[in-house]
Order: C-alpha cells, then structure tokens, then sequence
C-alpha cells in the first residue's frame, strides 16, 4: 500500500528550469486517451498553464509552466478528467505499449491491455531506483523494451507444416529481415539460430504453409537509455499474461526489497545476484523456460 503524499511531493510534479514554476506530468498507460480526456486536459492545460501540452517519451503528457499555488486545484481537476498526476522520480513509471494486436500487422501480443493491467497493479509504487517498463508486440521492439528496467516482447516460433509441401516460391525468404530462411531442394529451410522468432514469415506465406507455434512473451531486466545505453539481461519466456503479471510482480519485489538507491538497477544487478533470482523465478514459474531456451522444440 502506498503511503499518503501531498500533491507538492508526488513525482508527477516536476521543477522546471525556473524554480517558480512546476511541470505536471499525467497518467496514461499505454499511452491511451480518450477524446472526451483530451479536451479535459486542454481545458486544465489553458486554466492552470501556459495553454500548451508537451508529449513525452513515455507516451504520456506534460502540462507545462504551472503555478505551484495551483497544483492542489489542478490535481482534483486531472483526476476528475481520469488522467492523474503521473511520477517521474524513483517509482514505476508510465508503462508504455506500441500497438499490439488491437491494430499492427506485426504483432504477436495484446499489449494494450496487457500494459493497463501491470499499470492497474504497479503504476506509482514507491522504489528504491526509477522503473521504466515497456512492452512491445513483436521484436521490432518499437518501444525499445530492452532499454528499460522491465521489456516484454511477444514473439512466435515459426513451423512450416508437414502436411503441405512447400511450393519454394521464396515470398518468406524475401520477407525475413534475419536471412534466417533459405530455398533447399525446392522448398524453404529455416535456420532457428538466426530466426528472432519475430513471425513475420508466417504472415509472408501466400499458402499458409507456415504456421506460428509456441507464441510466449519474453521479459528482460536491467535496460537503460540515456547518456550511457545498456541492453536489459533476458530473464525468462512465459506463455500466458497472468504468467508476466507474476513475474513482473516478483522482479519489483526483488529490487524493491534488494536494490541501492542511487544507482541505476543496470548497474547492480550482478550485486543483487540476477542469476540466482533467474533460478528461483523458473523454479516458482510453470512451463517458463529460460531466454535461451525459448523456440527450442
């Protein structure tokens, strides 16, 4: 449970360049907003602002050069519009989402929904370093998943079925960005070394040869962006969402109760043993495997 803050001390609230004047940063998981939201957030924007917005990397919004006098005014008004105020300091952040299923071709996960429900859990919980999660629907990682605390990929095994015979006309060749896929003997091969397990190939194929198997997320630990970028460790591949929902919540768990302040998670994750929690997470997790494992027959 979180402790009652005022309205000055919450993350979301942000000193700006002159010291007079505080930036409000909002909630919004994944990103979404409503219409009705939208016009809300003018109108504060234009009553407690300067009467512009500024759009984050976090796929959420900024209301900036606001009088502090204002802030307890403004709140009620930003959580009566259903956009809160957001964090920024050493808390879990705005969870960020591309698309998902709900609207890219591909994608391989329902990340929407799957980001409010992590938000629903998780959003502002009060941490020792700032967490950033990211979900992405497929590893053209649009999100950058890899470059945050937490990254959750969807991604699929390809198989070619046995049942139909390849017609070799090399359309999942053209479409692999991996070169992971090559025409022998007339029909294709797939190399599961190269293969990211993206899926593109089974969208590729003009006679449905090629199916998609074994669909699991992959979550990572330890990304970060910044002055000094660091790709996140691969945990684990799980199947369903309540599996990331338990994982996700035991890897806050861990920092929460294990990590420094002071230092970014990417830089001690080898003190906070990661590779003894990778070992006791897939003891605790069925049917999860480890990253380099996964798409392994």
């Amino acid at each position: 449970m979180q402790r009652d803050i005022g309205i000055h001390m919450k993350g979301g609230v942000i000193t700006e360049r002159n010291p007079d004047l505080s930036t409000i940063r909002i909630r919004a998981p994944a990103g979404i907003l409503s219409v009705e939201q939208l016009r809300g957030i003018a109108k504060i924007a234009k009553t407690y602002g300067s009467g512009e917005v500024h759009c984050t990397t976090r796929q959420t919004i900024e209301i900036p050069h606001v009088d502090p006098k204002h802030l307890k005014k403004m709140a009620l008004a930003l959580e009566k519009n259903g956009t809160p105020v957001g964090s920024e300091r050493d808390e879990i952040v705005n969870i960020i989402s591309c698309p998902g299923t709900e609207r890219c071709k591909f994608a391989n996960i329902d990340t929407i929904s799957l980001t409010q429900k992590i938000d629903a859990k998780l959003f502002g919980k009060v941490m020792p370093v700032k967490m950033r999660i990211a979900l992405s629907g497929c590893p053209n990682a649009c999100t950058s998943p890899m470059l945050n605390e937490i990254g959750v990929i969807g991604r699929v095994r390809p198989v070619r079925t046995k049942e139909r015979i390849c017609t070799g006309c090399g359309s999942c060749v053209f479409y692999c960005k991996e070169g992971a896929i090559r025409i022998k003997n007339g029909i294709s091969v797939l190399d599961e070394n190269k293969c990211v397990e993206c899926g593109v190939c089974v969208q590729s194929c003009s006679f449905d040869l090629v199916k998609a198997e074994d669909r699991h997320f992959l979550i990572t630990v330890g990304g970060r962006r910044g002055r000094h970028p660091k790709v996140g460790r691969k945990l684990l591949t799980v199947k369903t969402e309540e599996q990331v929902l338990f994982v996700i919540e035991k890897i806050v768990d861990w920092v929460y109760r294990r990590a420094w302040s002071g230092r970014l998670l990417s830089e001690q994750l080898d003190d906070l043993h990661f590779e003894k929690f990778r070992e006791e997470i897939l003891r605790q997790v069925p049917e999860a495997r480890s990253a380099e494992d996964a798409g392994k027959p």
